[in-house]
This record gives structure tokens, C-alpha cells and sequence, in this order.
């Protein structure tokens, strides 16, 4: 109850309530963790069928005719390449090389662009690097939900008002709309699975109407709800990582093997000087062990020596092992 009082909520959170619901707190949104249904029958019914999403990843604006200029200085990667309909994976360091946070950049326009991310104050980093730049960094009011699983794309062909595009890959994006309100569509998710994602570009949008929309679109294809029960035991069985469990200020994208989410050369950055005399021996790995209780953070010990901590844990349905 504390922490329903003082998160956000997301336009949707009358539809996942229920006695059995379960919430935490991620970028000071809700999160559902779990709505009480059986773990294993979730699990498989996102990997056999298709699941719909409440997530808490929080999207920022940033718009102005320094939005490019300022978007190469503050991420890894030059965005000047990034096409209009398109999204990135990037990264924020501080000057010392370490993580600011990572999430998704996209570029709804020349001058205009949304960075979805991650549980960071990625709010208060932007404005203060934005202070020699002709750029505005605000919330748009957004939220997303999220499909993922192998009939993901026939939900999105039945759920849009018009026919999205048929070349839709991989981090491509679009606007359009469902169920008549304005939305917008990104190929990409957080499990490993085929799936998209749902922005609403109306900060007034109904969202119990987009939430049941979406399942009556979806009904024929075995869309139902699900929770961070499901998804977290998919994205860790595929590798996704996440701030600031697996990654947080003091770790530098070497540390974590995302070697190809920097651009030593391309660029000036904000921590490119500290990064190119940091240690580039990747210190992150996945594991298999018996499937038993494992807490976060737990040692890691061999020939009696701490070797490592974990980072994130859950028994694999699939793997039919602690991974």
C-alpha cells in the first residue's frame, strides 16, 4: 500500500488489479510483478502463444534544432545515422566512464526523439549536460505496453486501425492508431521473443479502452495479460541485461561486454576520455546451476574465493536449471 500511494500509476492499472496483484517500484512507476497466476503456465504461454504487458520503462523528449548535436555528445554512439522511424539501443556515461543508464532512443523526427529508459534519473542527467544546447528535455506522458511472444505480429495486425508496415523489422517504429487513439508502435520488447511495443501519444488516452482493445484484438491468437514473473525469467534466459540490477553507476560498458554499443572513434562523449584507459576485460557472465532458492546479490564463491555476485536469478522452465 505504500508503494501505491506514492508511484505513478500506469493508464492501465484498473485492468491489472486484482487481489493477487503484486507491485514494486521501477523509475518511480508501479511495476507489476505479479498478478498471482502460476509462474510456469506464464512462462510458457509467452513462449507458446503471446502475453501482454504493463511495464514501467519511462520515456523522455528531447526536441530542438541541437537535438542531434546534443544527443551525440551526451550518448556512446553517433545518432546522426539513426533514421527518422527507428530506434537504438544506447548508452549514458558520466565522465568517469560508468553507466548513467541504458534504454531505447528513438527519432520520431529530424529534431525530435524519445529515449525510453530504464530505473535512472535520466531526467536530471540530460537537463544538466542540455545547458549550452538549443534543446528541450521534458515527459511526454507516456506509457507502454508491450506483446511479446511467436503470434505477437498477428496481434499487431488485428489491433491497428490501418495496416502497419509491412516491412516492419527489427527497432523499426511507426504512429498510427488503435482502437481510434493515437499511438506508437516499436519492434521491439524485453524477453527475447518476437513482439512490439505500444506508446500512447496522447497524454489523455483512455487506457482501460487501448488495454481492452488490445485483448479483444488478440483473443483469437491466446493474448492474456501476464507479469514481470514471466518476463524477467525470458529476458535472463536471453541474455537482456538491467539497470541497475545487472549494471549501475560504477560499471562501465567494458565490464558488462557492450563493447558494441561504443564508438571510441566516431565521436566526443561524455566519459570517452575515462573509457579509453579503463580495463576492457568483460566481467559479466550468465551461469546454470540447480534449481534452487538463489537472492540477488549472493556470492559467488569457487576454491573458496569469492569470484563474482548475482545479479539476477530464476529457475528456467525451459532450461529446466537455475540460470
Amino acid at each position: 500500500l505504500n508503494v501505491i500511494s506514492h508511484c505513478a500509476r500506469s493508464p492501465w492499472f484498473e485492468r491489472t488489479r486484482n487481489e493477487n496483484s503484486i507491485y514494486t517500484e521501477y523509475a518511480s512507476r508501479l511495476v507489476l510483478q505479479s498478478m498471482g497466476q502460476d509462474r510456469v503456465e506464464e512462462y510458457w504461454h509467452l513462449r507458446k502463444a503471446v502475453c501482454l504487458y504493463d511495464v514501467p520503462e519511462k520515456p523522455l523528449e528531447i526536441r530542438g534544432p541541437d537535438a542531434v548535436a546534443f544527443l551525440n555528445r551526451a550518448f556512446t554512439r553517433p545518432v546522426d545515422t539513426l533514421q527518422t522511424g527507428r530506434g537504438r539501443y544506447g548508452l549514458l556515461c558520466h565522465q568517469a566512464g560508468g553507466l548513467v543508464c541504458d534504454g531505447i532512443l528513438f527519432r520520431l523526427a529530424e529534431d525530435h526523439f524519445w529515449y525510453v529508459h530504464a530505473d535512472a534519473e535520466v531526467y536530471l542527467w540530460l537537463t544538466a549536460l542540455a545547458v549550452d544546447y538549443a534543446v528541450q528535455v521534458k515527459d511526454p506522458g507516456a506509457w507502454v505496453l508491450q506483446v511479446q511472444g511467436p503470434r505477437a505480429m498477428q496481434v499487431l495486425d488485428a489491433a491497428c486501425d490501418s495496416a502497419p508496415p509491412q516491412d516492419f523489422r527489427y527497432f523499426h517504429a511507426f504512429e498510427g492508431r488503435m482502437g481510434g487513439q493515437p499511438v506508437y508502435i516499436s519492434r521491439t520488447g524485453w524477453t527475447g521473443e518476437l513482439g512490439f511495443e505500444v506508446y500512447n501519444l496522447d497524454p489523455g488516452v483512455d487506457g482501460p479502452a487501448l488495454w481492452d482493445h488490445l485483448l479483444a484484438a488478440g483473443a483469437e491468437f491466446g493474448l492474456r495479460a501476464g507479469s514481470q514473473v514471466s518476463m524477467n525469467t525470458r529476458r535472463i534466459e536471453a541474455g537482456i541485461l538491467n539497470y541497475p540490477t545487472d549494471m549501475d553507476w560504477y560499471t562501465t560498458p567494458w565490464d558488462i561486454g557492450l563493447d558494441a554499443f561504443v564508438d571510441l572513434d566516431g565521436h566526443d562523449f561524455v566519459g570517452r576520455e575515462a573509457l579509453l584507459k579503463a580495463p576492457r576485460e568483460c566481467r559479466f557472465s550468465g551461469f546454470r546451476c540447480a534449481p534452487q532458492s538463489v537472492a540477488y546479490g549472493a556470492r559467488l564463491v569457487a576454491g573458496g574465493r569469492e569470484i563474482g555476485r548475482v545479479t539476477a536469478y530464476e529457475i528456467s522452465p525451459y532450461l529446466e536449471c537455475g540460470v
